[in-house]
């Protein structure tokens, strides 16, 4: 068996992680004079350059993001298996999550989390619409693509989107739509899609990536078209939206995520009327090769056993 120098492989693997030999020696706790020798050596071995260096900005070459690439996932599983055998009970897990999933639906959960398995040392990334799925990135991932033949995917939810708005605000659409005489029957008498373009609609533009975009798709579910002159509130994000909607601004449409708590369901009224499904689905994703590691495995199973328990995913 042929191998590189390995000592030099963390090394390698520390400075391309962080694009620096100073701040690599840093973390390893060597001098920055020994890992430009690692560097060196594990170059000369190779016979290839890994690094271009301009003063003190090192950046990695088509050879050497090629190499760590599958050096940092090597690693990475080395340490996780050694970590089994020693009998180490605490995983540490970096899971990238959508910020709003997150701060609406998981870290409400996570005390859950850490009462029932406090052996999992859970870090949290916030992730962009379509994170990179790699070990570089997270350990495992939330996400509504399933674009990556090297992982695993678990559904934890289904999108549909909802109108709310707030009890105060619920009232007031009452009272103008003449509702005040039975009072005990709100909930068996729908909301037509009429009757919402009557008043304020707080819409969210990054769902559907045009203004409007998410109430036009509610009321074509309904087999009709947003009347012209619907006063619309435009938002980038669903959280602002949502917060919107808390101060009595008018109506949003939102998801079962974003009302997971008990105070989202004082505060907000979910009106008597149709939702309509997105398409986006949310899984939990992992890498295949890393399906034997016992913490990866028991994230995944508490996170389904919640969706479920919370609704999000039915059985």
């Amino acid at each position: 068996m042929r191998l590189p120098p390995l000592k030099a492989l963390p090394v390698f693997e520390t400075a391309a992680r962080l694009n620096s030999f100073s701040a690599a020696s840093e973390e390893l706790a060597i001098t920055q004079s020994a890992v430009s020798h690692q560097i060196k050596q594990l170059e000369t071995y190779l016979g290839e350059r890994l690094f271009w260096r301009s003063g003190r900005r090192v950046t990695l070459t088509d050879e050497g993001r090629q190499y760590f690439d599958a050096i940092g996932s090597a690693l990475l599983q080395i340490e996780r298996a050694s970590e089994q055998l020693l009998g180490h009970e605490e995983s540490r897990l970096r899971l990238s999550v959508f910020s709003s999933f997150a701060v609406r639906w998981l870290v409400p959960r996570l005390p859950d989390l850490q009462r029932l398995h406090p052996q999992i040392d859970l870090a949290l990334e916030m992730s962009s619409e379509n994170p990179v799925l790699s070990d570089r990135v997270a350990d495992c991932f939330i996400t509504i693509h399933r674009d990556s033949r090297a992982y695993s995917y678990d559904l934890l939810y289904e999108e549909r989107l909802f109108p709310v708005c707030s009890q105060d605000y619920w009232q007031r659409m009452r009272r103008e739509l003449g509702r005040d005489v039975e009072p005990e029957r709100r909930d068996e008498q729908p909301v037509s899609p009429g009757e919402m373009a009557g008043f304020p609609l707080l819409s969210t533009y990054s769902i559907f990536d045009r203004p409007a975009g998410d109430w036009e798709a509610w009321y074509s579910a309904a087999g009709e078209l947003m009347p012209t002159g619907t006063r619309v509130q435009h938002f980038s994000h669903m959280l602002l939206a949502l917060e919107a909607a808390r101060f009595h601004q008018g109506i949003a449409l939102t998801n079962d995520y974003m009302l997971s708590t008990r105070k989202d369901s004082e505060d907000f009224v979910r009106l008597p009327t149709h939702s309509v499904v997105t398409g986006d689905k949310f899984y939990f994703a992992w890498k295949t090769s890393r399906r034997r590691e016992r913490g990866i495995q028991t994230l995944r199973r508490w996170l389904v056993d919640e969706a479920i328990r919370g609704g999000l995913r039915g059985e």
